[in-house]
């Protein structure tokens, strides 16, 4: 053998990776890294549920008057209810989740509100000649909506503490494109059970979704091993401030609640603009609003998941530079009498999907602000906000049209100005690292 010929020599095995140590729950059991994913499934499957009856009984508004024989002002009480039920009880469970626990939040939230519904499917329907009072179906309603506003701090809070830092972004927009999904299901189920069964299949429908998503979290949802605002068993509490104690925060929770604006004037009053003002055709409309929703929805997962690619970083700038082209676009569509349908239109499609889609960047900001163990109560926080501003919206465009009778109002007032506005008052990227 000469010097210039290679000795063969033994391979070198490659390294074979250890497998990823398994994930201890709060339980003491552990989990296959794959566990997260299941509990982003309980999350999306309980927040769909709630969803389908906060956002789903609406449009079987028109059935529900006549079963109930509801004039406008009572069908707009029982409509308004489950809202303000969230609006009322969503800090006071993201709070709690924070204390005790989202998975204990969760059964006694989602269980109630099964069992609220349960109430209204056995003994507050139409039947014969007997008629409920109104004032009793949205009491109870009042009720599922305060119960069942448990799931959007929560299950938000239990796919923080589960999730990795740089996949907390997907996660969150995810389980808040869980809120147009459960509601795309209650609009394509509830008016065809009102017209062709009546709203005994109506509640009983939405009794079994809610039973279904309780279910569950019992059999299923461990907590993950975060520390809670409160010392239990031994337990340390965590050392985060409070985030309702934190003006950053408040700044960031209100920017939900003017950008809610925006996105409520298109998803409440836009049709009647677009078709007693504009002129298109319901049909039309229909396909719009359609289109409003899923590109909102898919705007929602799209942006989480990039944020989470470039570090967590542009969550901030993707709110700011949406509440001024929400703004731009409210302002055009303003002087709809010098621009052409086709174009006003297109805006409100675009100016809807962009107020539609900043939901998944901003829960997921907050959410990191607060940090995973206080993000029960900053979801709490935000929820309270955006349905504070879902609630409001309605009320105020109805106030400026019977005081004006001025579209051009509206959209300035309740359009552009509370975008243009959240775009100042949205805080600067925070430094990442």
């Amino acid at each position: 053998m000469t010097d210039t010929q290679a000795i063969p020599s033994r391979a070198t095995a490659p390294p074979v990776a250890e497998p990823p140590e398994p994930q201890v729950g709060r339980s003491g059991k552990a989990h296959s890294p794959r566990y997260k994913w299941g509990v982003l499934g309980i999350g999306i499957g309980a927040q769909a549920a709630f969803s389908a009856a906060f956002q789903g009984i609406p449009t079987a508004g028109s059935f529900l008057a006549l079963a109930y024989h509801l004039n406008t002002g009572q069908l707009a009480i029982v409509l308004a209810a489950v809202t303000f039920g969230i609006f009322a009880s969503d800090v006071f469970w993201g709070i709690l989740s924070d204390r005790i626990g989202e998975r204990k939040v969760l059964i006694t939230g989602m269980g109630g509100t099964t069992l609220a519904l349960g109430v209204v499917t056995l003994f507050l329907t139409p039947s014969g000649n007997s008629v409920p009072s109104h004032w009793m179906l949205a009491f109870v309603l009042l009720l599922a909506g305060a119960l069942g506003g448990c799931v959007n701090g929560a299950s938000g809070r239990a796919v923080m503490g589960w999730f990795p830092p740089n996949k907390r972004g997907f996660a969150i927009s995810l389980r808040v494109a869980a809120v147009p999904a459960g509601g795309a299901i209650g609009a394509a189920v509830l008016p065809v059970l009102a017209l062709n069964a009546g709203f005994t299949w109506v509640f009983g429908f939405l009794t079994v979704f809610s039973l279904a998503a309780t279910i569950a979290v019992v059999l299923w949802l461990d907590e993950p091993p975060l520390a809670r605002t409160k010392a239990v068993g031994g337990q340390a509490a965590t050392t985060l401030r409070n985030p309702l104690r934190r003006w950053d925060i408040w700044r960031v929770g209100i920017v939900a609640f003017l950008l809610d604006l925006p996105q409520f004037t298109v998803l409440t009053f836009g049709s009647v603009f677009l078709h007693s003002v504009v002129g298109l055709s319901l049909g039309t409309i229909v396909v719009l609003l359609i289109i409003v929703q899923v590109l909102g929805g898919v705007s929602r997962v799209v942006g989480g998941k990039w944020t989470d690619l470039q570090g967590g970083r542009h969550r901030r700038t993707i709110v700011r530079a949406y509440s001024w082209l929400i703004a731009i676009a409210f302002g055009v569509i303003a002087m709809y009498a010098t621009v052409p349908a086709w174009a006003i239109a297109t805006l409100f499609v675009v100016a809807g999907v962009l107020a539609c889609g900043w939901h998944g960047v901003h829960y997921a900001e907050i959410a990191t602000m607060a940090g995973a163990e206080r993000s029960g109560t900053a979801l709490g926080l935000e929820n309270t906000m955006v349905f504070g501003g879902a609630f409001a919206a309605p009320l105020l465009i109805a106030a400026t049209l019977d005081l004006t009778s001025s579209w051009p109002l509206v959209m300035l007032a309740i359009g552009a100005a509370p975008a243009a506005i959240s775009a100042v008052l949205m805080p600067r990227e925070r430094k990442v690292g």
